[in-house]
Parts: structure tokens; sequence; C-alpha cells
């Protein structure tokens, strides 16, 4: 959030402007003191007549001028009788009118309030009003009440108001009880409230500081967040207890006592692997055994080839105007006699040929195949190499609900298989341990499964080393491409990245063709550099648009950082124009124009096909699009052609995206790629990192920075370890 101080208004509210039911975002006008305010934020259930103390930072909106973003809100609710008539008639209590608000302000005084939500039935004492309807008054006013007092106690408690909806979307009119009997519960995925911020809750709410449902929540806690932040799938028993000692402050025997509870109800899963006494969430446990004892059984599968494979070899070699390298052949072949095969090769070793050469093989034998890469970008690289459909993972498996968890979920799975009769994935080293378990349980059980990629690239986000441990295990058939192609030798981005994998330092004092180094040591001046070559030089000299270039960087902060490029970026690209829509969002203004990314998965939201009548649920981490219009508090961006509408409390979601992260990048390929290289965390500032960007550019690839820290990223060949017994499971299957 930004530096600016809460500032603190206290006043009635005076009109109700626009609520949303689904998430309690609100727009209304305060009286302060005689002088009418805008605030806005999530205040649902607001009405006029009702007092409100409001601390949050004063926002601009282009349209609008000045408004209170709210931050913390305490209610009261209305006092004496011209107060509460107001309020009456504002249609604040469902059912409740004009003339019947008359009534009741007669009848009860100032304890119509109270009547209306403990003593419904009394309202019958007017005319009109029956039993039924009595009750029914009651009962849509205690809802809010229930909202009310939800929202009183995020408040007080200091956190994020936006709770309010999530948590009557999960527990109902209950859900405050729901949180004061377990606070912890705000930690998972669902509501993403920081560790602390719950456990600070608890111990106000009367929580002791080894009370067992302490111990137990920060045991989970640590599991989860190690696995999800750190990539691993379990933690070693020692290191889980350690970190959560150090967490909770407790001596480490009483964590030992509550893991064994953990495991016995089956919240937590303990097992040997590897020499080591692995604890596991239950749902990673179940997806690494899972795939381990399925790949074991398809590597096992030796399938017959075709008739004539050696012609049919031939012919598509003539189709398509190449003659297959030996590894390339080899590859071709295994694809037509195992299950599962795994192809791997760094730039410029002809992987792409080979997926040409497979999908053209498996379409003579009469399969029905299936292209996918776990991004919406890589999809489309697939589809656009093959000349053939490709979608995301995510996609491919389709969401639907689950009435009995209330989330959405892969509708593709062992009861419902695709209908394909092999699937090829490329990008595999992206690809996490839950979703390539979601997948394998999609397959029937003939299916035919291709997996691609560069295991020299950073590994997946989520959980596990997937691809890499399904190599490294040697039980996998797996084709190695090695040769570099003449004509992709004289690329230098296809050289450099090569140097790079083996730990050699390219020549970045000769600019060679489509590789250049820009040597800047002043963070400033990396800066400008960066803004000239996207706003000038790229588009006037190579004919190169901004909108294709992509500027990457190792760390989201220091000077060079994204959040610094994405500041200067935005103002030289899509300065702010009287008509051109803008809204505030944290540090961020979200302008029409800007270049947006979705930072993470959300199966629940609604996308549109522009032009035509396709729709759809679904959008991923590292989606890309462009804002088109901002109107009325709602940011529609366009994602290649999906066309999705952001509600205010849907923003988090969302982050610029002139420059992004190497992490961030992945999977995807631009025209012309900017590494802003100058600083960062050595486990940052890595040799994978750099070669990752380097493999991003197809046609440029310029460094602006220090050659020096350039150099010392080749050095740094620091490789995080991540917890994962899928190889050692392999080899045991095998």
């Amino acid at each position: 959030m930004s530096d600016q101080e809460l500032e603190l208004l206290e006043g009635t509210v005076s009109a109700s402007i626009y609520q949303n039911e689904e998430n309690g975002y609100t727009i209304l006008k305060l009286d302060v003191r005689g002088e009418e305010v805008t605030v806005v934020g999530p205040i649902g259930g607001a009405s006029p007549g009702e007092h409100l103390a409001v601390q949050g930072r004063w926002t601009r909106h282009p349209t609008y001028g000045p408004q209170l973003k709210a931050e913390i809100v305490e209610r009261r609710l209305p006092e004496g009788l011209k107060e509460i008539f107001h309020y009456l008639v504002s249609g604040a209590v469902k059912g409740v009118g004009k003339a019947t608000a008359r009534l009741i302000v007669e009848e009860f005084g100032e304890d119509s309030l109270t009547v209306i939500e403990e003593d419904p039935e009394q309202l019958t004492k007017i005319r009109g009003i029956t039993k039924k309807r009595a009750r029914q008054i009651g009962e849509v006013f205690r809802q809010q009440m229930g909202s009310r007092r939800l929202l009183e106690f995020l408040a007080e408690h200091q956190l994020p108001l936006e709770l309010a909806a999530q948590l009557r979307r999960a527990y109902g009119d209950v859900a405050l009880e729901v949180i004061r009997s377990d606070p912890y519960l705000l930690v998972g995925e669902e509501f993403e409230v920081e560790f602390s911020q719950a456990d600070a809750l608890a111990l106000s709410l009367g929580v002791g500081a080894e009370d067992p449902l302490r111990l137990e929540a920060g045991l989970l806690f640590e599991l989860a967040h190690n696995n999800f932040n750190n990539g691993h799938t379990f933690l070693p028993q020692r290191k889980l207890v350690a970190a959560t000692s150090a967490l909770l402050d407790v001596p480490a025997d009483l964590l030992e006592d509550s893991l064994e509870v953990l495991i016995r109800r089956g919240e937590a899963e303990q097992e040997q692997v590897a020499g080591q006494e692995a604890v596991y969430l239950p749902a990673l446990y179940e997806a690494e055994t899972f795939i381990a004892r399925r790949i074991g059984e398809m590597s096992r599968a030796e399938l017959l080839p075709p008739e004539g494979l050696d012609e049919l070899i031939r012919r598509i070699e003539g189709e398509q105007r190449i003659s297959y390298a030996p590894r390339q052949r080899a590859a071709v072949e295994l694809a037509a006699s195992r299950q599962v095969m795994l192809l791997t090769g760094g730039p410029g070793t002809g992987k792409t040929t080979c997926l040409r050469g497979v999908l053209a093989l498996f379409e003579r034998m009469g399969l029905e195949t299936a292209l996918a890469a776990p991004t919406g970008r890589a999809a489309k690289r697939l589809g656009e190499l093959c000349s053939a459909e490709a979608s995301t993972i995510h996609r491919l498996l389709e969401t639907g609900f689950d009435p009995r968890s209330g989330k959405l979920v892969f509708t593709r799975n062992s009861y419902d298989p695709l209908k394909a009769d092999a699937v090829i994935v490329d990008e595999t080293s992206m690809v996490d341990v839950p979703l390539m378990a979601a997948l394998l349980d999609a397959l029937t059980d003939d299916c035919r499964l291709v997996l691609v990629g560069d295991p020299d690239q950073l590994p997946s986000v989520g959980p596990g080393a997937l691809f890499a441990d399904l190599i490294r295990s040697g039980t996998v058939p797996t084709v190695r491409l090695t040769e570099v192609f003449r004509q992709a030798a004289q690329s230098a981005i296809v050289r450099s990245a090569h140097m790079i994998d083996r730990g050699e330092v390219p020549d970045l004092r000769r600019n060679q063709g489509d590789f250049f180094c820009l040597a800047r040591r002043d963070p400033e001046e990396v800066l400008d550099t960066i803004v000239d070559l996207c706003r000038r030089r790229l588009p006037e000299r190579m004919g190169i648009p901004a909108d294709q270039i992509q500027v990457l960087s190792p760390t989201r902060r220091r000077g060079t950082g994204t959040r610094a490029l994405n500041q200067v970026l935005q103002t030289a690209l899509n300065p702010p124009l009287e008509g051109k829509g803008e809204r505030r969002f944290g540090d961020w203004v979200f302008r029409a124009g800007d270049r947006v990314m979705q930072v993470r998965n959300n199966y629940d939201i609604l996308w549109r096909e522009e032009g035509g009548t396709d729709s759809g649920m679904g959008m991923f981490n590292g989606d890309i699009g462009v804002i088109r219009s901002i109107e009325k508090e709602v940011i529609t961006v366009d994602f290649d052609g999906k066309i999705v509408e952001y509600q205010p409390d849907m923003l988090g979601e969302l982050e610029p995206a002139f420059a992004v992260t190497v992490h961030k990048a992945q999977g995807s390929e631009y025209r012309a790629v900017i590494l802003a290289a100058l600083e960062g965390a050595p486990m940052l500032m890595t040799r994978g990192v750099l070669y990752t960007a380097v493999t991003r550019a197809r046609e440029l690839f310029i460094v602006v920075g220090d050659p020096a820290a350039v150099a010392g990223m080749v050095a740094n060949d620091r490789q995080t370890r991540r917890y994962s017994g899928l190889r050692a499971r392999l080899a045991e299957e095998i």
C-alpha cells in the first residue's frame, strides 16, 4: 500500500450509490459535518442513516474525483427516532417500506431495530404484517446484522474487509462463529491471511501459546508454506519441527506430539523416502505416489509399432521436406513403440521438428492427439509451430463445480477421461506435481503421452521438480537432443544460451546479430536505456513495436526490479490522457492500454471470446493481456482474444506486465527480450535464470546492465534443493 497515512472520517451515510452483493464492494456518500464525501470499499449493507467511522487513504478517480478508500470501518446502528426512521425507509430492511417504517417507529420507538432482530413476531401488532411476513423481515435483518458484525470483527482486528464476502460464501451466516472457534482457518489458500495475523487474532481471543489448536495450525502452515513457496512436495520431519518451533516459539517436543495427532487424523502423511522421514500434506502425497505408479506402468508398457514404420517416417520426411538426424529419428521411432516418452534438448536442437514428426506419425496411425502446454502463451506457440490446435493443460482438463467441496475442480478425470489416444505436452519443466497427477488421472489406460521440455530451464513454480525427476530417475524412455543444427547455430542467441548452460560467459563486448550487451552500471542509466529501447530505438531502427518487446528482470524489487521498470515503462509507453480510464489499486494506477498479467490460477473467472460465441472459465498464472477499458470500477482485459471483466475485489490478481520477472516469463516466447541485469539476491542472479531469459527471445536479446553481473550469473549455478520423493518412488516402481 501507499505510504500515505490513514485518515479518519466520521459521519452518517446520506446515500448508497452502488453495492455489489457478491463481494460487498460499495460506493456511498458520507455526510461529514454537512459536507458530502465519497467513500469506496467493502462496506456491505451500508444504508442511509447509518453512522460510520472510516479509516482510509485518499485516491482520485479520473471521472468522479477524490474518494476515500476504506480500510478500517466501525459501524453504529442509527440512534434516535429520526435516524431509525431514515434507516428503515432507505430500504435497508427488506420488506419494510415508508408507511410500514412509520408505523414501526410509532409503535416501538427507539427499540424498533431490537424488536425486528430479536422478537420479530411483535411486528404483527402493526396493521397488515402477518406472522409469515414478520418472520421474513426478522430473518433478513438478522442476516444483515451477521454481515455487519463480521465486518466489525474484521475491522476491530485490522483484517482486510474484503474477507467478509469470502467468509460468508464459505460459511454462510455462521462465519463469525466459525472464525472465532478456529482463527487459523484464515491462513488457508482460500483466504490467504498471513499466519502472523491469524496467530495474533487467535492469541487475542484466548488461544494459549501451547494450545494444540495453535501447534497443529503452525505445523500445517509450515508444511504448506514450504511446499508451495519453495517447491517441495514434503519436508523432512526434523526440518518441519525445527521451523515450526521457531515460528511459534515453543519447545520442539510439544510439536512432535502434535504431529503424531495430525498423522493419526489423516491431516498429514509420514513415510520414509530416500532416507528421509518425509512429512507430506495428504494431497501432495497422493499426487506424488499416483504419478510414480502411473508413469511406472506406462514406462513398462511396450506397444507394437505400426507396420512399415520406416516407410511411414520416410513419407513424413518427404512431406515436411526434412531429413531427420539420428536422434530425431530415434525420438519419432520411440513414440511409435512406447506409451510414454520424454523429449528434451536446448534451443536449436530440433525439438520442434521432432514434435511435428511425432504428431504426423500419430495422425498416420489414426490416433486422436491433444496438444497442451502449461500456459496460454506456450499453448498458442505450440499450436502455431505444429499447425494444429493446442490448449492449456487446465483448459484441456476442463473445470466444473464440486458441490461437496464447494470448489472448482477438473471435470476430466478417471470417471470422465479425455477423448484422446495421445497427448503431447510442451514446456513440461513448468508442470508441477498436482497438475501432472490431474493430467494422468484424465488419460485412458492405453493413451500415449509425450512430454517435451528443457530441463535446464527454471523448475515449476508449484511443488516438485517433476520433469527433472522423471529424467534423472532413468526409468522413463527418453531422447535427449544435443546437436545444434547449422541454421540455429548462426544465431548468437542459441550459441550464447548453450555457452551459458555449459558455464561459459558469452562475449559481451562484441555485439553479434541478435545478441547484444549494453553496459550500464547505474540503476537510473539502466532504466533510461530500457525506456529508450522500447519507445524509440527498437521500433524505429529494427521495426519491432513496443508491444512485441518483453522486458525481464531477475527481481521484483531494487533499482532495476520489475516494480521500478513498470513505473517508468508505463509513463513512457502509456501515459495518462484525458478520457483514458484509470483505476488505482495499492501502489499502482491501472490504465486503459496497460499490459497486465494474471498472477494466480483462478478457475472461477469467466471469459468470453471476442467477436464470437465461445466462453469459458479459468485464467491462469502468467497469462498476459491488455486493458481494453476501465468503466464504473470494472477493468476489462483482452487476453489474446479472451475478454475478462475484473471487479474491484479481483484486482489483486492483476499486476502490470510491461516488465515481468524471468520466472513469470517461463513458457513464453517473445520477438524481442530486454533483460535488466544489475543487482539482485544471489538466489535470483543464477545461471538458470539467465539461461531461461535468453531462451525466451525469438529474434533479439539485449541485456542492459553490468557485464560483471552477467558473468556472476553464469558462474552461480546455485540450484535450490527441492524435497521430492518422485525420483525414488519411480526407481522402486521400475
